[in-house]
């Protein structure tokens, strides 16, 4: 007898399976099966994945799913409640036919039957039903549901239906044991149906994990789905711990009197062939105009562009341009460059911003010709190869950056052009990371929070050369995680099961920019589902869809793209220039000077606090320091940075090593920078082809030691047989040679694709040049771009202010529509006051120009009501402080807009019906006027005139609350905001501030909301702002007691609290001690004061490499004083001076951080 599982669920049952597939097929290997069968509920996910693995290990993929049958039609949304809202059923595919119907079938279950789930009906399996073999399913079923419920007429009603639908032979009665007493009354009657009607038995276990023992983490990964705790008792659970892989032996014993059964799971198998097709490519086809076939069409394209675009066009260029479009017409890939064209071709003709490139793409010359990219790749010494690589067949991908506002267009252009059923987006799954499974996992098993937090930050966020973070791989490297593991028993249970379930997928979500354009529908290749805002996406991830052969084309939104093309607009419109952005000068000296500074705040991929440091210390002298910088500022290549500044600097340190490599690496002044300059060194000291160089770089890259080991001894040596000359023949001595290779193969990894370098730093220039040129057309810009982040609005607005560039509030005479240029200032524009809109503003707009300015309040209001102006507009309008230019006070005017509004609609209504009589008007006939009325009134103070802007419009505008205590915030040793961020935000991680530090901060409480904690104490979220961001803070039960009351919306206080960084989040301050600023001294607090403590500190330290000691020196500036600090260094016996404020509060952090043995106080 042989058996095999044919009702598998996989880690794509999301939050339901934790059998991962590389486990599964692993065991099903073990327990000496020859095929398994995936049914994952209601998806296709993972099939492609278990083909792939099942195939690898010798076993037969049977592809299925145990989809929902709604009760009706599946296009009804009311028939059934509860458990009969669906039943299950097991298909799978027998063979090619059966799993493109089974596609259909699923993707039609979430096109037109997605109710609560999936669902298909018996129209869609009748029609859909052909190679499909079918399982009657577990409790869920139909038949055993009504089976469950004593109604065995109705069960063998649906058994013979279905038997009608699948065909004789194709429709079988599943029996499962896993020790639920329902399923033996369920059994006995499937056993008399069988006797009955001859439909035949299958025996199942309903798997949901892969081992015995994982029932524990499953039944955690349940509480996950459910939102539940283990200790609670009313959840969901899968009883009895039987859902696991079983041997042939155990389920034998389960099903002794069905031996039948289980040997029908094998002939079912045995039945089930599909083979899926891989690196096929499924091209659309490509509409030319008549006259011409694809390739034709292609060349004229290029050749024009090539003459158009160079002078003279050189026999090189024509050879270089030929060999391009020779390797892509033999690899088939023709249609594609005109299908990307053509889309890119539509964008530009229609104003949408394009960027000039990304990816390996730009060092195409047929890209460049076709104006798929505007880098010349001869100038900046691209390589095609990098890109489409003739010694290794891939689909080429090309990535395009279009203006975040008007992507969707290009989009819906190619939707119409090759039908919606042929464009689809691609789904993406979040996974359970390291940290986060941990958090999770202790959350259900109702650990301490704090003890949980703790552990999880133990897991680094990132592990130098380690691509993926696991819990494994942090126990290496944190030896104090692995402690707690080993010594600690609830830790040690934590992490086991974060382990059993790290990795899992929790759930999909779409991917960003990807969509799939295929030549038919594509669900005749993939199966599709929903996204959770209703859009079709396919059900498997962008690398699979292209090992599939299909089209898989990135339309990404790049914001930086509007910012440049509105810049150009302002420009024109302020100065009458009409700037071709290709034009500019690359190389203007005061451009790359102003880089030089660090002051990038606005300058694309230069803005973080790290980039601006290195632009300070690498001062750019040319675009290619531009696009070295911007590849070398990563984790690896960084270490490399001072060699690339000494040899910019002084070139006589430079050394090659052999004279091939001068020409290679001079531009990156002796440093290997590039992908492309190892591809340049293998080809020029060996003699290897770009395309094989290519190869080398990919197998250095990814670590194939067997790979790097062959292609090291051709590398040295030769190989005749491939036509490789090696090192040895062209001159190099063997013992520089293998010095070369070894760096290469160091640095492989860490190289950065050049094409994209140039592309990125090409638009990086761009934003430096017109924030050099044209700053405040492109602070205009770029604040209307930034209107949803509150954070980045209060950056730019102190780069303006930097700047010397003033933030005019809006003026219903002045303002357009966005931030505009006012003289030498910058004007707040309508459309971003709350309440007021862009349809109203464009109303504001169209009268100032047709009907000139307004030439008071009244004016405005007379004008406006035409246009359906509501009170809430011309109020929103009024705390702006659109009408100040006017003289009026605001305080007049909120108390006069609701009188004069309703005046005028009055006469309106009465002008309208004709109700006008003969002594309601005035002398010369025409109706009575409305005047406005204003009393006397105060202005409102500073304070409420700033608040009412804040409302309004997000900002403060004419000051900031903390002007008035920036110097006693500076005093008090407050850090900026933005500081604390930019730090936690740079690539390699924080460099000044860490995790668990205490730091002062100042700003104004912009928001505040509490909620009450599972102990039944309060709590509060508030946020805080200063004139440089905005940061979250957390005050627990004590601080609120003794503070709560100064945590009020728009008053400014001083916080002192410890930094708390969760998983990748921007950090949030738990806060120790709040005083509202006005209560503040104006200097930190004196000797002699009782709170303070007199004497000298002494502060003991291992050396000067002890992890605190910079910790310590950082604290010590937010204490501020003049009494004595020594630090005394152990090792050397060195001592080094300090002054602060000997405060409780500091004494008793350094007592926490150092040990009360290394703090000492001398009176």
């Amino acid at each position: 007898m042989a058996f095999t599982h044919l009702h598998v669920h996989t880690e794509y049952s999301l939050l339901d399976g934790s059998n991962k597939i590389k486990e599964y097929v692993a065991r099903v290997k073990e327990l000496g099966m020859d095929s398994a069968a995936i049914t994952d509920h209601g998806v296709m996910y993972g099939v492609i994945d278990f083909y792939r693995a099942a195939k690898a290990a010798g076993i037969n993929p049977i592809l299925g799913c145990e989809v929902y049958v709604a009760p009706g039609s599946r296009f009804d949304r009311e028939i059934g409640s509860g458990d009969d809202r669906y039943y299950h059923l097991v298909l799978l595919a027998e063979n090619n036919q059966g799993y493109q119907n089974l596609m259909k079938i699923v993707s039609k279950s979430f096109k037109e039957g997605f109710y609560y789930k999936p669902r298909v009906d018996l129209e869609l399996l009748r029609e859909y039903h052909e190679g499909l073999i079918a399982l009657s399913a577990c409790l869920a079923g139909e038949v055993a549901r009504f089976l469950n419920r004593g109604m065995y007429p109705d069960a063998k009603k649906a058994a013979l239906r279905y038997q009608e639908i699948f065909g004789e032979g194709n429709f079988f009665l599943e029996l499962q044991d896993h020790g639920i007493p329902e399923q033996q009354n369920v059994n006995q009657q499937l056993l008399r149906m069988h006797q009955e009607t001859g439909i035949d038995l299958v025996a199942t276990n309903d798997i949901h994990y892969t081992y015995k023992e994982d029932a524990d983490p499953h039944d955690i990964l349940l509480c996950l789905q459910t939102g539940k705790k283990l200790s609670d008792t009313d959840r969901m659970r899968y009883e009895g711990g039987q859902y696991y892989v079983k041997s042939e032996q155990e389920m034998a014993a389960l099903f002794p009197y069905a031996l039948e059964a289980l040997e029908n799971t094998h002939k079912i198998a045995e039945r089930c062939h599909v083979e899926i097709e891989f690196g096929v490519t499924k091209l659309p086809r490509f509409d030319v105009p008549e006259g011409y076939t694809s390739w034709e069409y292609l060349n004229k394209l290029c050749f024009e562009g090539l003459e158009r675009l160079y002078d003279p066009v050189t026999p090189e260029l024509r050879e270089r341009l030929e060999y391009e479009l020779n390797t892509i017409k033999n690899m088939g890939y023709v249609d594609y460059f005109l299908i990307v064209w053509d889309f890119i071709h539509y964008a530009r003709s229609n104003g949408i911003e394009v960027g000039p490139g990304r990816g390996s793409a730009a060092g195409s010359i047929v890209a460049y010709t076709l104006g798929i990219t505007l880098l010349d790749p001869i100038k900046y010494d691209l390589l095609f190869e990098r890109f489409l690589n003739p010694e290794r067949v891939s689909m080429p991908d090309i990535d395009v950056d279009f203006g975040f506002e008007r992507r969707q267009e290009v989009i819906d252009y190619v939707v119409r052009k090759y039908g919606k059923d042929c464009v689809v987006q691609i789904v993406t799954f979040g996974t359970l990371a390291a940290r986060g499974v941990i958090r999770d996992v202790g959350r259900v098993l109702d650990m301490p929070y704090a003890q949980v937090d703790s552990i999880a930050k133990m897991v680094p966020a990132k592990i130098p050369n380690v691509k993926l973070v696991t819990i494994d791989k942090a126990m290496e490297v944190n030896p104090e995680l692995k402690k707690a593991y080993d010594e600690q028993p609830d830790v040690h249970h934590l992490i086991d099961m974060a382990k059993r379930l790290e990795g899992l997928p929790r759930h999909t979500s779409m991917h960003a920019a990807g969509v799939v354009i295929s030549q038919k529908d594509v669900s005749e290749y993939v199966p599709l589902s929903r996204a959770q805002d209703g859009t079709i996406v396919t059900q498997f991830v962008m690398t699979t869809l292209e090992e599939l052969g299909l089209l898989k084309m990135d339309f990404l939104g790049l914001r930086t793209l509007t910012v440049i093309n509105n810049a150009v607009k302002n420009v024109k419109k302020n100065y009458g220039i009409s700037l071709d952005m290709q034009k500019i000068d690359y190389n203007d000296q005061k451009v790359l000077d102003s880089l030089g500074t660090g002051r990038t705040d606005g300058v694309f991929q230069l803005e973080s606090g790290g980039m601006k440091g290195f632009m300070k210390e690498l001062k750019p002298h040319s675009l290619e320091d531009v696009i070295a910088g911007i590849s070398l500022y990563r984790p690896g290549p960084m270490d490399f940075i001072p060699q690339y500044i000494r040899g910019k600097n002084r070139p006589d340190t430079i050394h090659y090593d052999c004279p091939q490599l001068e020409p290679i690496l001079k531009a990156t002044h002796g440093c290997i920078v590039y992908q492309e300059q190892v591809m340049q060194i293998v080809q020029s000291l060996a003699g290897f082809t770009l395309g094989r160089s290519d190869l080398l770089r990919r197998a250095m890259s990814k670590k194939k030691l067997k790979d790097i080991q062959r292609e090291r001894e051709a590398f040295l040596h030769g190989d005749p047989e491939r036509n490789i000359a090696g090192c040895a023949a062209n001159g190099i001595p063997q013992e520089i040679a293998e010095s070369i290779y070894d760096e290469i193969t160091d640095f492989a990894n860490y190289a950065f694709n050049k094409a994209h370098a140039v592309c990125y730093a090409i638009v990086a220039y761009q934003t430096a040049w017109f924030k050099c040129h044209y700053p405040r057309e492109y602070m205009a810009a770029l604040l209307t771009s930034v209107l949803d982040s509150q954070d980045k609005i209060a950056e730019y607005i102190a780069e303006c202010r930097s700047l010397g560039i003033r933030l005019l509030p809006p003026d219903v005479n002045e303002s357009g529509s966005d931030f505009t240029v006012a003289g030498q200032d910058i004007r707040f524009g309508l459309a971003a006051l709350k309440g007021v809109g862009r349809g109203f503003t464009k109303s504001i707009l169209t009268c100032r120009e047709t009907d000139g300015p307004f030439v008071s309040f009244l004016d405005f209001c007379k004008r406006m009501l035409e246009q359906d102006m509501n009170k809430r507009m011309l109020e929103s309008l009024i705390r702006a402080g659109g009408f100040d230019s006017m003289g009026l006070r605001r305080s007049q005017l909120l108390d006069a807009y609701e009188q004069l509004l309703d005046s005028l609609t009055r006469n309106k209504r009465k002008n309208l019906e004709g109700q006008f009589d003969l002594f309601s008007q005035t002398e010369d006939g025409s109706e009575p006027t409305v005047e406005l009325v204003l009393r006397d009134l105060p202005e409102f103070s500073p304070q409420e005139l700033m608040t009412m802007e804040k409302e309004v419009t997000g900002l403060y505008l004419s000051g900031h609350p903390m002007d008035a205590y920036r110097e006693l915030a500076r005093n008090h040793g407050a850090i900026p905001i933005a500081s604390v961020l930019e730090d936690f935000a740079q690539p390699e991680g924080p460099t000044r501030f860490q995790d668990g530090e205490r730091i002062n901060l100042a700003g104004v409480v912009s928001a505040a909301k509490t909620k009450t904690t599972k102990n039944n104490s309060l709590m509060a979220y508030v946020t805080l702002e200063d004139d440089t961001g905005s940061m979250e803070l957390l005050a627990f039960s004590r601080v609120l007691e003794e503070s709560g009351n100064y945590l009020q919306v728009n008053l400014p206080i001083l916080v002192y609290g410890r930094i708390s960084v969760r998983d990748e989040k921007a950090p949030q301050l738990m806060c120790d001690r709040v005083t509202p600023l006005n209560q503040v001294p104006d200097q930190p607090l004196h000797p002699g004061n009782p709170a303070e403590r007199s004497g000298k500190l002494y502060l003991r330290f291992d050396n000067e490499n002890d992890p605190r000691f910079q910790r310590i020196k950082n604290l010590l500036i937010l204490f501020p004083g003049n009494q004595q600090a020594v630090l005394y260094l152990s090792d050397t016996g060195r001592r080094l001076g300090a002054r602060c404020q000997l405060h409780p509060a500091l004494l008793e952090e350094l007592r926490e951080l150092l040990g009360e043995e290394n703090v000492v106080l001398k009176q």
